[in-house]
């Protein structure tokens, strides 16, 4: 692996060499891994994977914002996004290799 972004082609070849499936599988099983967690986001489930962390859905309200060019004043419209929370043991992980 490379350093830098971490792809499917990455996650797959990982697979393939450290499992042993094949290629084709691999990938399969990539995809149908990020399909799975699409879904349920989509469905607006929260979706947690001990040891690594927490993708959690939150609902943001309208509120006022201001175009930093011009100072006018624009309604943001409410909207729902989607964060990222790292379990500790992936901090510890992170930190330990910084």
């Amino acid at each position: 692996m490379q350093a830098g972004t971490l792809t499917r082609a990455d996650l797959a070849e990982t697979l393939h060499s450290e499992v042993g499936l094949s290629r084709s599988e691999s990938s399969k099983l990539v995809e149908q891994i990020l399909g799975h967690l699409c879904e349920a986001l989509a469905k607006g489930e929260n979706v947690k994977i001990s040891g690594f962390g927490s993708f959690i859905l939150r609902d943001k309200g309208e509120r006022i914002g201001r175009n930093p060019k011009t100072g006018v004043e624009v309604p943001i419209a409410p909207r729902r996004v989607l964060t990222f929370r790292a379990s500790q043991m992936m901090r510890d992980r992170i930190v330990a290799g910084a």
